[in-house]
């Protein structure tokens, strides 16, 4: 199995935002550059099968993106394992419950995603280990997905990510 982790883009300012948390969108700027991440992820020539998403707005709208770039069918899966407080171990059922040569997207939250990583590649959390907003990595089980069990594959920041999209014509 291979599991992409990448985080929404980047949100309305918590202290500007009036509505509930769980609505407080992407910015218009942050749309524009998940976009482009989004297409730099189509030029590493992944082949998503699962979308998994947190139920909050700014990841959804980042995971639609994926969604519709890479020309996956079916709605996103909203995933309460993904949000930002959800303890990263629960996330292991959820992964195990798919086909082992799935490649499935998680699109979340910090702390969340840089928990999961750390229990993906060395069974526990390790300090230090986050994804900036429309960060992403990659990590490959070689069977079903265990703590400890993953290989790193790669770690990108948006920057880096945004330097490999697509060209226009």
């Amino acid at each position: 199995m291979d599991c992409l982790l990448l985080r929404h883009g980047i949100a309305v300012d918590r202290e500007a935002w009036k509505g509930q948390e769980a609505q407080r969108p992407l910015t218009p700027k942050g749309a524009e550059k998940t976009r482009a991440v989004v297409s730099g992820l189509l030029r590493l020539g992944l082949d998503p099968t699962h979308l998994l998403s947190s139920p909050f707005a700014r990841a959804l709208d980042t995971a639609k993106f994926l969604r519709d770039a890479f020309h996956m069918r079916g709605e996103v899966q909203v995933c309460d394992e993904l949000l930002p407080d959800a303890p990263p171990d629960k996330l292991f059922p959820v992964l195990a419950s798919l086909p082992e040569d799935a490649c499935v997207v998680c699109v979340g939250h910090e702390p969340n995603l840089g928990h999961a990583a750390g229990f993906m590649l060395v069974g526990t959390t390790v300090a230090g280990l986050s994804l900036k907003k429309a960060g992403a990595c990659y990590i490959r089980f070689d069977d079903l997905p265990k703590a400890g069990r993953g290989a790193l594959q790669w770690w990108m920041t948006p920057a880096q990510l945004r330097k490999l999209r697509l060209k226009k014509d």
